[in-house]
Order: structure tokens, then sequence, then C-alpha cells
């Protein structure tokens, strides 16, 4: 049906082609991270064709997002016009929404081309049964996906670490966008310590369950491999061993930090620095951030779906992943399972139409060519520091003006005289997502609304999303059963129309 080398090459010649050189990253001196939704669909032929042969289907890429950045807390805004995380994944999945939203008034239009059909009940819209989305991103989520373990083994490939070592250990790695000067010796490739980390093991059939070890992009700084501190007891829970003998030895240790609420990282030295399994939050420089990392987000959609609470006013299902391929990078397939999907797999009484999805998850043999790791391949011995690069580009398979190129939040070129007007809106911001839905809205004879619009007055954003009820029961649940710490914003920020 579709590979994940093919999914990544789609989406890397997506980016050379289809996305402006502005944005993007300064040769030679900067770096970013790239994700997109691609949209597999049979091909036309094959809808009608019944025989047993391989599933031909058609690749389309209908969102894409990059970027490595978030603002602080301080800078966030209660109009909802700055973008608050601009990380590749989540522009991603907010230009999806754009995607979809277009979609929607396209079925509303009463257009053959939509991805969307009548469902059973009034004003709403099912996805079309053979489609499916794949999620890609260039590289491991920021968070619980990323911490992954270090081995102590020879120079020649070995097996992946035993499934047992995930669910275990109290464990973590690192996602600093910039590591400190002092730390940039163990981000080099050709560094000892990283020619010691290599770990490139194949199962037959494919990249499924892969584990592989380099530099890592948001910054991974390798600790001292030390375990001495450890009790033996410590020790047992957080070091495996591959069945060639290799010890987990230490971590790639992430930026994001536990949550208030969480029981927070031991701190210690070695494999039992951090634990797993935990929500946490993006780091600012100096500014905390309110952004939950992009394990934990990809987890919440994993439930949720990918659409929000706007858009599940108009959907009788959520949208869900089928799939999530990252790209050749830092991995462990045991972590991405259990950020992913694990944590959250016991929450029960969902909403008629929710639940836990099995999502599949591969990793892909290509590298993206701007990633840390490949920038920083061909900088080699160039004099200057490597950082990542300070703008995002959100790209939507949509009619008009599909490109948007922001930075701090704002569309690039943004001065403080301008911040509040129109033009200084992201369209994937929440007040013009918000904007767009409601253009959707009008667009529709009120007789035809869903029964969630029309049994009150709305006039707010936060007005909107708590009256999507299917979504805030399903929300609320996951909550009460595996996210209790989540940081959510205040509902005044919330109250723009």
């Amino acid at each position: 049906m579709w590979t994940a080398d093919e999914i990544a090459r789609l989406c890397y010649e997506h980016y050379g082609s289809r996305l402006p050189k502005q944005g993007k990253p300064e040769p030679n001196r900067e770096w970013t991270l790239l994700a997109a939704v691609v949209k597999i669909q049979p091909t036309a032929d094959q809808a009608c064709d019944r025989s047993d042969g391989p599933v031909q289907v058609t690749k389309e890429v209908v969102s894409m997002g990059t970027g490595t950045k978030c603002i602080g807390q301080s800078k966030m805004r209660k109009s909802g016009d700055i973008l608050n995380d601009s990380h590749a994944e989540v522009i991603a999945r907010r230009s999806f929404q754009r995607y979809l939203l277009h979609q929607l008034h396209l079925a509303a239009a009463l257009k053959e081309d939509s991805i969307f059909l009548p469902g059973s009940q009034r004003g709403l819209w099912k996805l079309r049964p053979d489609l499916l989305f794949v999620f890609f991103s260039s590289h491991t989520p920021c968070g619980d996906a990323s911490i992954i373990p270090m081995l102590e083994f020879e120079d020649q490939p070995c097996c992946p670490v035993s499934r047992d070592w995930a669910s275990n250990p109290s464990v973590e790695t690192s996602d600093n966008l910039e590591a400190p000067e002092d730390k940039r010796k163990c981000e080099d490739p050709e560094s000892p310590v990283t020619k010691k980390m290599r770990l490139e093991p194949r199962t037959p059939g494919g990249t499924a369950h892969r584990q592989s070890f380099g530099s890592q992009e948001r910054g991974p700084n390798p600790p001292n491999v030390s375990s001495s501190n450890l009790t033996a007891e410590e020790l047992a829970s957080v070091t495996g061993m591959t069945p060639s003998g290799a010890q987990v030895v230490d971590v790639y240790r992430t930026g994001a930090k536990c949550v208030p609420g969480e029981a927070g990282d031991s701190g210690q030295p070695g494999a039992a620095y951090h634990r797993v399994g935990l929500l946490r939050v993006k780091p600012g420089r100096g500014d905390r951030t309110r952004s939950m990392s992009c394990s934990d987000k990809l987890a919440r959609w994993n439930i949720l779906g990918c659409q929000g609470a706007l858009l599940m006013h108009f959907l009788e299902e959520p949208i869900y992943l089928s799939a999530v391929v990252i790209g050749k990078c830092p991995y462990s397939q045991e972590a991405m399972q259990r950020a992913l999907i694990r944590r959250c797999q016991n929450v029960s009484a969902l909403p008629e139409g929710f639940g836990v999805q099995e999502v599949k998850i591969q990793q892909s043999d290509l590298l993206f060519e701007q990633s840390r790791r490949a920038v920083q391949t061909r900088k080699a011995d160039s004099p200057g520091r490597l950082v990542p690069c300070g703008a995002a580009i959100s790209w939507s398979a949509v009619p008009e003006q599909p490109l948007d190129v922001t930075a701090n939040g704002f569309p690039q070129g943004t001065t403080k005289k301008g911040i509040g007007r129109l033009q200084a809106r992201s369209r994937i911001s929440k007040v013009e997502l918000f904007r767009s839905f409601q253009k959707l809205l009008s667009s529709i004879s009120e007789d035809k609304w869903p029964d969630s619009l029309r049994a009150q007055k709305l006039a707010t954003y936060q007005e909107y999303k708590e009256a999507a009820s299917t979504y805030q029961q399903a929300w609320s649940a996951l909550r009460k059963q595996a996210f209790g710490s989540w940081i959510r914003n205040p509902p005044d920020y919330h109250q723009f129309k």
C-alpha cells in the first residue's frame, strides 16, 4: 500500500518544490524540523477492482509545517492572534485543520470532490471510508517519545533494547532547541561519543522495530555514562540488556520539563536521570512556556482526533491518524509506542465514536536535508555556531493563500506597531481558524445546522468550543484517567469573537 520511505520522500519533495525560500533555514547555519499530513486514497480503478493483488493508492500531502520554537507565557495574548507553539508537528496539525475546514466548505456546497460525505444526522459529515491520513515528522516528537536509551556495546550493530525496557525505567532525553556550547562535543557526529553510539538494527520486513542513535535534532546532550550512584534495585529497574549483551547505561535527555503535579525527574546520574510516561511542557528561554510537548499532543490527538473541538460540531466521528512515520533520527519504537499509545490505553467510558487508536508507527531510512544532523554533516569544520531556524512555515492544500510564514508567533516581518492588525495574524492562529469556522457556518442555512449549534446562542471562541459536547466529554475522560496534570490556558484567553 505504502512504505515509510515513500511517505518521507513525498514530504521531502513537497518541502523542496512547494515551500518558499522565505522561512527556510539559512544554509550551513540553521536547521529546522518538518512535519506533514498525507492523504492516502485507493486509485480510481483500484476502488472498482476486487482482485487480491496489492492495493494501489495515491498519496497527497494536504498539510505541512516547519518550526522549532515556542513563545513564553508572558507573550501569550487573549486575542487569539499569536501562535503559542510553532513546533513543526503543531504547525502541520493546525494547517490540517485549515484543510479540513476547506473540505467542509466543499461538502456544504455539495461539491463532489470533498473528502466528506453526509452523515446520518442533520448537519453532520463523515470521512469517505476509503481515505486515511498518515502523519509524518522528520524527527521523534519532543517529550516522552524522545526518551531513548543509550547502550554500552561494541561497534558492530546489535538488536534493539528488549520490550520491557520502555515500560519500566525512570528515564528521559534532551529536547533543548539549543544546547550549551560546552556540550557541543556530544552533538558532533564525528566526536568519539557519537561514534560510539551507533545502533541501526533491522528487522525482517521493514523498519517498524528499529532503534537508531545519532545527533538528536532537538539538542542531544548525552550525559556522562555513569550509573555508579544508583542502588542495585534502581539499576535493575532502569537498565536492560540486548540479546547480544549490550547494557542500557544512559538516556538522551530532554529539555521538556515535567508539569506541576507530576512526579518529576529524579535527576540521578545515568539511566535513572528521568522518569518516562510523564506529561511535559516545552522549554522556554528564560520565560516558561505553557505548551505541552509534541509527544503529549500526539497522544491526545490519538484519542480526541486531529480536528479539534470546533470542527467536531460538523463531524459524526473524530478525524484520526492511521499511522505516524518518523524520519531518520535517534529513535526508539518502544518509546514511541509508550508515548503515543500505551500511557493512554486504559482510558475508557469515552463517547461513541471516540477511542484509543492503535496507530501504526514506523521509521523511514531517509534523512531530512535541513535537519540538524544533515546540516552538521555538510557544515563539517566550517566556523560558526549551528542554530535552529527562527521561522515557521505553514502550508495547506487550499486554493487561496495556502502559505503562511511566521516568526515569534506572527507573520514574518510584523513590527511591534503592527501587532493587533488583521494583516498581523497567522492564517492558522486561533482567531483566524475561528473566523474560517464562522464563515463556514454562515454559508449554511440555519435549518441545516447541527443540533449542537442550534441549542443555544453562541458568541465567543470559548462558547463554541464548550458547546462541542461529545468532544468535551472525551477530553474530560482523558484528563481524569490519564492526563490530569495537563496545562490548560485560563478561559479568558478564549473570550475573543
